[in-house]
């Protein structure tokens, strides 16, 4: 929580119009909206980007649609008027069909998001990619150098970079207003029921047919981490491990499934999660298309959601704390919890000259205390799903691919991120330490952003090459202006 100071009443203002200015691109009003194909017809697919491409009919029309599951399938193409000769069961025959689109948006699932994309840029399209980009780390080479080579250009949908809360803590980190960034906690906290959806009875409950949790879950917070970054990682060690959900912690007389009348009073219980009428959309499009208490009931009845959640079979971790120590000297920690009351993202950057701390949940804050004396609180107004980084990123996407010009948070910007999720995964089932130098070598990767970060000697403060707020971030998506929340 964010506490006041003792010292002074903090002054508190309001930021209702900071955020990033990834919009603003020079580019003249295009006569006919970008064409574009979703590929995964899922709650990503569908239920976000799809809807943003209705509620935005003269920047986007979607053309073409490939996703497996012909009910999915016709759904998205039935909201968006496409005919039946352009819906394809997958990435593969959807190219081959030779459709006439200029774009495409990969919501596939995790494990074919690198090989969708690879098929798309190489038939030159632009193309917005969920994230994970990859699952593994020889699969993120493979996009890497396919990418690099390909005539379609690829943007990474890091939607937290796009909010104006996470653009405000890379501009007061990256303006040297903590003075030299010595230690930083991060958390992500998911709230228990969302733990339960996704992680025991949903999709990425089995790391082997989705992505680890730190990767599926926290490459946002570990992208966020190393974009406020002003010295790369060089070793990581992780601990965690699946505490909770196993058959061993099945309450007596508990039955395989929630609807066989189990008698558990228990808070895992399905009916209760997903009957509510307060349920959040996305939940309840998770377990039925066509949600009604009726069709949410029979698809409980038979399909993973109804399942006791100490018999699901996870077997992907519920916690997990990631130590990261910069070239620098510096150290970085993330801890990953699956057993919050809510969700949400708190953090703690400690510098030499002041502290900032902030939450990114219901009601985002951010806090600044000098070393000197004197507080700051700054309130980012809340913009809708993530924070309005899903419409951000999706108005930057467009504009940037309708006027030709480089994509926002483009393949470079994802590397590191996921090479410290891989090492964290790495270093938690083999229980050592991954030098992260090593890792880079082997795979022949690293992003521009590391390049460019000169490694200062252990025990020496950093140059700290991003302390002008006039300066251009990594990301070439980014442009810094000056405003009048965070003083010089």
């Amino acid at each position: 929580m964010l506490q006041r100071s003792a010292r002074r009443r903090p002054t508190i203002r309001k930021a209702a119009r900071i955020g990033l200015s990834h919009a603003k691109v020079r580019r003249s009003r295009v006569k006919d909206p970008l064409l574009a194909i979703i590929v995964g017809a899922g709650n990503r697919g569908h239920g976000v980007y799809g809807r943003w491409a209705l509620d935005h009919p003269d920047d986007i029309g979607i053309v073409a649609v490939a996703d497996p599951d012909p009910d999915r399938r016709a759904r998205l193409a039935r909201a968006h008027g496409i005919p039946e000769t352009a819906r394809f069961p997958d990435t593969a025959t959807l190219v081959a069909a030779g459709v006439d689109a200029q774009a495409a948006i990969v919501a596939s699932p995790d494990r074919h998001h690198a090989s969708d994309a690879i098929d798309l840029v190489q038939a030159g399209l632009d193309v917005l990619l969920e994230k994970p980009v990859a699952v593994g780390p020889d699969e993120l080479a493979q996009l890497v150098r396919s990418t690099r080579t390909a005539r379609g250009r690829l943007s990474v949908a890091h939607v937290l970079r796009y909010t104006a809360f996470f653009g405000l803590v890379h501009e007061i980190v990256t303006s040297g207003r903590l003075g030299d960034v010595v230690s930083v906690v991060h958390r992500e906290t998911i709230a228990w029921w969302h733990m339960a959806h996704s992680f025991v009875r949903g999709n990425w409950a089995i790391a082997a047919t989705s992505s680890p949790a730190i990767l599926a879950k926290c490459c946002h917070d570990l992208d966020i981490l190393t974009w406020n970054s002003a010295s790369p990682v060089s070793r990581v060690a992780s601990f965690g491990s699946l505490k909770h959900f196993r058959p061993e912690r099945t309450p007596l007389g508990a039955l395989a499934r929630c609807t066989d009348g189990c008698p558990v009073d228990c808070p895992f219980d399905a009916r209760r999660i997903y009957l509510n009428p307060d349920a959040e959309p996305w939940l309840v499009e998770a377990v039925a298309d066509d949600p009604t208490p009726g069709s949410i009931e029979a698809a409980l009845e038979r399909g993973p959601y109804g399942r006791c959640v100490y018999g699901a079979g996870s077997d992907v971790v519920d916690h997990q704390v990631v130590v990261m120590e910069r070239a620098d000297g510096a150290t970085l920690t993330l801890h990953f919890d699956g057993h919050g009351e809510v969700g949400a993202r708190t953090m703690r950057y400690d510098g030499t000259r002041a502290t900032l701390r902030g939450i990114f949940g219901e009601r985002p804050a951010l806090r600044i205390d000098d070393n000197a004396g004197g507080s700051e609180v700054i309130e980012p107004e809340p913009r809708g799903v993530h924070g309005g980084g899903d419409d951000a990123i999706m108005r930057a996407f467009v504009d940037h691919a309708a006027a030709g010009q480089a994509l926002p948070t483009d393949i470079d910007d994802a590397i590191e991120s996921h090479l410290l999720a891989f090492a964290a995964e790495e270093s938690r089932i083999e229980g050592r330490i991954v030098d992260m130098v090593e890792v880079r070598a082997r795979l022949g990767l690293d992003s521009p952003a590391v390049r460019a970060q000169a490694p200062a000697p252990r025990g020496t403060s950093p140059s700290n090459s991003q302390a002008s707020p006039t300066s251009t971030s990594s990301s070439p998506a980014w442009t810094r202006q000056p405003h009048d929340i965070i003083p010089p």
